[in-house]
């Protein structure tokens, strides 16, 4: 029986796999988290002998529970069950249920999540203190240019083409999540650093397919990997005496903080960042705006005379965007 709902519920996965990749149009990095997260439901379910089209209340709570009991973090905990109701919503349907378990399952309370920002003076930090001399300094600058400058996800770092940036418009395009594309401003100083990284990306020997890519591996000679992204951000934050807990996002994180700072409205920064609600954005008004304010300000004198003030015209972007919104 054991063997046999195993094989059932794998059937139900790869049916819910292609129903995200397809249907929902997410991609393969969000269908990957959702689908790993359903296998765990998926496992609890075999050893318990149970279908997941019998599943009750019940069996959800005592799942979610025993999460809880292992040890996994109530952040953890309540992506789990996001896509254990996606996944039976997706089941309802199909028409393989006829009501939805999952209605009535609590989510664990998680409290308030801020996320790490870095001030301008670190960020400056972190970007001055490459080593331009080695092959990979100048490719690595212009990464981190990216990520603050333009807010973007490291997917969307590492998908980015060539013949996504607008050098004369101003503009990146860039793919979302679920394929969505938005149009984000970019800095002049961000647009300098791609220029420089442009003249050593030519003594990269490029594999096919990989002609477009602006970042690229200088062993492989193909785009950049996430793990690839992290782990030069980890080294760079060393380097440069950052003790904070950061990755790739942090710098977006600090990008929609310093605009929200700077005077952007949460509108514009929504557009900015491609968050499909209003409500992920908010969580940047709760950060200390008196303390970030301050620190800007300061910082901003000081890298005036250092082309710094190219990023806050992202701001100006952004007010403009406000008035043609409305």
């Amino acid at each position: 029986m054991n063997q046999d709902a195993a094989q059932h519920g794998e059937e139900l996965l790869s049916l819910y796999r292609d129903y995200l990749r397809l249907e929902k149009n997410m991609t393969s990095n969000t269908v990957e988290a959702y689908t790993d997260d359903v296998g765990k439901l998926l496992l609890y379910l075999k050893d318990a002998g149970l279908q997941p089209e019998s599943v009750k209340l019940e069996n959800l709570e005592h799942f979610a529970a025993g999460l809880h009991d292992i040890g996994i973090t109530p952040r953890s905990q309540a992506r789990i069950l996001s896509g254990v109701r996606s996944f039976y919503k997706f089941l309802l349907m199909d028409r393989r249920i006829d009501a939805l378990p999952t209605e009535l399952l609590p989510s664990p309370k998680i409290g308030e999540h801020l996320p790490e920002v870095l001030s301008v003076e670190e960020i400056d930090r972190i970007i001055s203190g490459i080593d331009l001399s080695e092959k990979e300094g100048q490719r690595n600058r212009a990464i981190i240019e990216m990520l603050y400058s333009c807010g973007l996800r490291v997917s969307e770092l590492c998908n980015l083409l060539i013949s996504d940036i607008w050098r004369d418009e101003g503009f990146v395009k860039v793919m979302g999540k679920g394929r969505k594309e938005r149009f984000v401003p970019i800095s002049g100083r961000a647009l300098r650093e791609l220029s420089l990284w442009e003249e050593c990306r030519c003594h990269i020997n490029i594999r096919p397919g990989n002609e477009d890519y602006v970042f690229l591996s200088f062993k492989r000679g193909r785009k950049l990997s996430r793990i690839t992204v992290f782990h030069i951000v980890k080294v760079l934050a060393e380097n440069a005496g950052i003790t904070k807990e950061i990755s790739p996002h942090t710098f977006r994180h600090s990008f929609a903080t310093h605009l929200l700072e700077g005077g952007a409205n949460l509108r514009a920064i929504q557009e900015m960042l491609g968050h499909e609600s209003i409500a992920t954005t908010e969580i940047y008004t709760h950060l200390d705006n008196s303390r970030l304010r301050e620190e800007i300000l300061r910082h901003h004198r000081i890298r005036r005379h250092t082309h710094a003030t190219d990023r806050f015209q992202t701001a100006i972007h952004a007010r403009r965007w406000t008035c043609t919104d409305s």
